[in-house]
């Protein structure tokens, strides 16, 4: 078998995967026990990432105004337009937005291209939706956006703290390491800081659910604990940082005793004294903090606040203490480091320094450069809506889906002159607008590295052959590049060339001022760069003119920061409340984010049955107290509507969601559910400082939807087109199983429109069609299949709204058949086989495909009593580990039950 060594295309763990190949083709997916990163775990969607690698809906050639053409044409379709803009009005009339799911080297010509010859600087990323407020925070204090800890220290730790983090769905691998250690180490304490009870609360000693936004108060009540207790370390604080005694002074005027505190973060009183106790006491201390503190209207605050306590302490720069910023997408950290954001130049430099640009500028020898900073995410489609963006170049995102105000951004796009998306997919709601398309090579195609959260390089190798005509965006760059007359800058000829000079200019110029350093890879071979194995930078060479070097796995031991004095800058921190504030009218507060399985928008892992399992529609967490005030019932669908717009999603009735507050996941595009876009509903409202978008805190009204009917399809063809056409008085949501895809469906129209709609959608009335159906208007019941000769090619099943549906695991495995028997076409209308079948439930260990019920079976019978039994039986819990509070959860009636 060819094995090939590459990295996971998801989160910003940055997993090594071992890609093996049969001669026939088959893939098998493993993790990579040299990887730093994994050690050879991976999650449920590396273990699938299998079925991914051929995807049905691939856009394979170039096409301009919907016409098919070659890349010539498309290239100079591009260059043509964006030459015309910039001569009719002026660099800024352009932009690109590009995504954290591009590779470096594609990052690094996209970012070159734009700032260096356009000479805009335009260009931002999907990353600034995850990660800006961090970049933002780590550049006021350290300097450099710099994040000084290794994940080894997380295993050296004694206390971390989980900030706004589920690390257990979202970066699984490392929730499994934290899992480990503390196995390992008794006195390792864990505090979760969150206002849901998520799944990561289950290794959580204490977990504080505060008002959500009010982060801020917390770390400020701890700062001026720590100061007033005497507890800061005043060696490292007077030497090596500067401006303490304001930050302190602010926090103590805020937040000065934990009472205050436990009222501005609805907590107890005892509780905040308990965490206050456990991060004073322990030398430590790593502080983890994601998406729950970056995505906020005072995101950098937040940060800043949590940086604070390490630097009054000096818990920095040493083994198992310092902040650390979990980064969401594969490539994040990337695109930092080429200046993918707007306000960036590359290398770590500063667009808006006249002695950095002009660094960038002599090492490009270009003819211009960015010297302001450019439009950020949300700012550039205002003013896209507004006129003064004229032509847009999209790599790799969805914006229609990812970015808040959804509708707005729609309206944006259309408004556009010209619309470009470079894209692997051939639709999507970004693609709808577009007047130029251009095919991309995805993950197991393209070449190139990828840095993870600590800072670890990783290459992506290829293994596949490129379909269609599909290139690596980078090599679409250079195209259009050419053809505006840089063919001397983008003169590449592989990601080994690129990556060498993105190396180079790191090193340019640089006599210590910058800690990104990549210096010793400037002469890599293509040999050398093709072994790459991973490595943390900075990366220094071992000695003068030697091949050899050594990467850093920690930042700032040496108390050196990269501010202008050396010293590390304590920010004053005056924290406030959300700017969406509740009214009587939008009472609650909707708060969204990752499922345990998807990613994004569910472009690749919408398309694998695997991880279609666990969370087969989107949903809304609701706590029961809410549900009850308004008549809604678990498993019923809700509207959940403010002055943007509605969605309806499932219910899903917990309490683990504080009363007041509602959790709705982001990945649900118009791809796999026509009510369910929950960007639809969030404000474009923005940090002031890192322009990250506010998505943790929006007020929305919730109510129960009006069913009047209810059903399920399963169809071997996607009907998102014809059910589109249909209108928005019912909601249907899809999902992959195997050799079909399940429609649930749902509508508020009376029973004989309902007749007259399923006939018209599914061509129950086409001549010739091979239909077989059952209509009852007494029970208000329908049934109908057809069929492509004895192949089942789809079936309907609907009825009114109270009662029930079969159950559709017979129905689905009827799809995996090329005929049916008689039997069960005799059979199929009353959705049940003669035959006994297995109901295994929804997944719930995704890796190795265990279903609910089989789980519930076994506890049974074999009176299992831990999760570790559950394992050694079943297997599941023993892989990524994300499944394993949902275990814990199904062993709680049995302890009950037992005593």
């Amino acid at each position: 078998m060819k094995t090939t060594r590459t990295t996971c295309p998801y989160c910003g763990v940055g997993c090594g995967v071992l890609v093996q190949q049969s001669t026939t083709g088959e893939i098998t997916i493993k993790g990579d026990e040299l990887h730093p990163a994994n050690r050879g775990r991976l999650c449920s969607k590396g273990i699938a990432l299998a079925e991914t690698t051929d995807h049905p809906d691939r856009l394979l050639y170039p096409e301009v105004n919907g016409e098919r053409v070659d890349w010539e044409t498309a290239s100079t379709a591009v260059a043509d337009k964006f030459q015309q803009v910039i001569t009719e009005h002026g660099p800024d009339a352009v932009a690109f937005y590009v995504s954290g799911q591009l590779l470096t080297e594609d990052y690094y010509v996209a970012n070159k291209m734009m700032k260096g010859y356009i000479g805009s600087a335009n260009i931002d990323t999907n990353s600034r939706l995850c990660m800006a407020s961090a970049v933002a925070a780590h550049k006021r204090a350290f300097g450099e956006d710099l994040v000084p800890c290794s994940y080894e220290d997380l295993e050296a730790a004694e206390l971390i703290v989980l900030l706004g983090s589920n690390t257990a769905w979202c970066h699984p691998v490392l929730y499994q390491r934290i899992v480990a250690a503390k196995a390992e180490n008794s006195s390792l304490r864990i505090v979760l800081i969150d206002p849901r009870r998520t799944q990561t609360a289950e290794i959580a000693d204490l977990h504080l659910a505060l008002t959500p936004g009010s982060d801020a108060y917390l770390f400020n009540g701890l700062l001026a604990h720590l100061a007033d207790h005497g507890l800061s370390d005043n060696d490292f604080f007077k030497n090596h940082t500067e401006g303490a005694e304001l930050a302190v002074q602010t926090a103590r005027e805020q937040s000065g005793s934990a009472a205050i505190v436990a009222h501005q973060c609805g907590l107890s009183e005892i509780a905040v004294e308990q965490f206050f106790a456990l991060f004073a006491s322990t030398e430590k201390v790593v502080s983890v903090f994601s998406q729950g503190v970056n995505q906020s209207s005072s995101g950098a605050d937040k940060g800043n606040a949590l940086i604070n306590c390490h630097l009054l302490t000096g818990r920095i720069g040493k083994a198992g203490a310092g902040p650390f910023s979990f980064t969401g997408q594969p490539n994040a950290m990337g695109g930092r480091e080429v200046g993918g954001l707007a306000n960036q130049l590359a290398a770590h430099r500063d667009v808006d320094n006249p002695e950095h640009q002009q660094q960038v500028k002599q090492f490009w020898q270009s003819p211009t450069i960015a010297n302001k900073q450019g439009l950020k995410a949300v700012d550039l489609f205002e003013a896209m809506h507004a006129g003064k963006i004229k032509a847009v170049w999209i790599m790799a995102t969805n914006p229609a889906v990812s970015l808040p105000d959804s509708k707005f951004v729609k309206e944006a796009l259309s408004r556009c002159e010209c619309v470009i998306v470079s894209d692997c997919v051939a639709s999507n709601d970004t693609l709808d607008y577009a007047h130029i398309r251009l095919p991309a090579l995805t993950w197991g195609e393209r070449d190139g590295t990828v840095t993870n959260s600590d800072r670890t390089i990783s290459r992506q190798r290829p293994f596949m052959a490129s379909p269609g005509e599909a290139k690596q965006d980078w090599e679409i760059i250079c195209s259009v590049a050419k053809k505006m007359g840089y063919a001397t800058a983008f003169s590449f000829q592989n990601a080994a060339g690129i990556f060498r000079e993105h190396a180079a200019l790191s090193w340019y110029g640089n006599d210590g001022t910058h800690c990104f350093d990549l210096g010793a890879l400037t002469m890599l071979s293509p040999e050398d760069y093709d072994e790459l194995p991973p490595i943390q930078w900075p990366i220094k060479k071992t000695c003068k003119n030697s091949k050899s070097w050594y990467s850093t796995k920690r930042l700032f031991s040496d108390g050196k920061f990269f501010t202008d004095s050396g010293h590390a800058k304590f920010i004053p921190i005056y924290a406030r409340t959300p700017i969406s504030s509740l009214s009587e009218d939008y009472p609650l507060i909707l708060n969204t984010g990752r499922v345990r399985d998807h990613w994004h928008t569910m472009t690749r892992t919408g398309i694998s049955q695997q991880l279609s399992g666990h969370r087969q529609e989107a949903y809304a967490e609701i706590h029961p107290v809410d549900a009850a005030f308004r008549g809604i019932i678990e498993g019923e669908l809700v509207n959940i509507d403010n002055e943007l717009g509605s969605i309806c999603v499932r219910a899903q009735i917990s309490y683990n969601q504080q009363v007041g507050s509602i959790f709705v996941p982001i990945h649900w595009s118009n791809d796999f559910a026509n009510t369910a876009l929950v960007s639809e509903l969030i404000p474009g409202i923005t940090d002031p400082i890192s322009g990250q978008p506010e998505s943790k805190h929006t007020p929305v009204q919730m109510s129960a939807y009006p069913a009047s009917w209810h059903g399920f399809v399963i169809s071997r063809q996607k009907l998102n087109a014809t059910l589109n056409t249909i209108g928005t008085d019912f909601h249907w949501s899809v999902r992959r199983v195997k050799g079909a895809w399940v429609y649930m469906l749902t509508g508020t129209k009376a029973t004989k429109d309902r007749e007259i709609f399923v006939r018209s959608v599914f061509g129950v009335d086409e001549d010739n069609a091979n239909w077989i159906e059952y209509l009852d208007y007494t029970q208000q019941t329908y049934r109908g299949a057809r069929f492509n000769k004895n192949q089942l090619d789809c079936c309907i099943f609907t009825s009114a709204n109270s009662d029930p549906l079969p159950s559709k695991q017979w129905l689905i495995s009827l799809f995996a058949k090329s005929a049916l028997e008689e039997s069960e076409r005799r059979a199929l209308l009353t959705g049940g086989s003669a035959k006994a079948m297995p109901n295994n439930g929804k997944t719930v260990c995704a890796c190795y495909n265990v279903g609910e019920k089989t789980i519930q079976t076994a506890i049974v019978n074999h009176q299992l009593k831990t999760t570790q039994e559950i394992g050694q039986c079943l297997q599941a819990g023993t892989n990524c580990g994300s499944c394993l509070p949902e275990l814990r959860e199904m062993l709680i009636p049995l302890e009950l039950e037992t005593g």
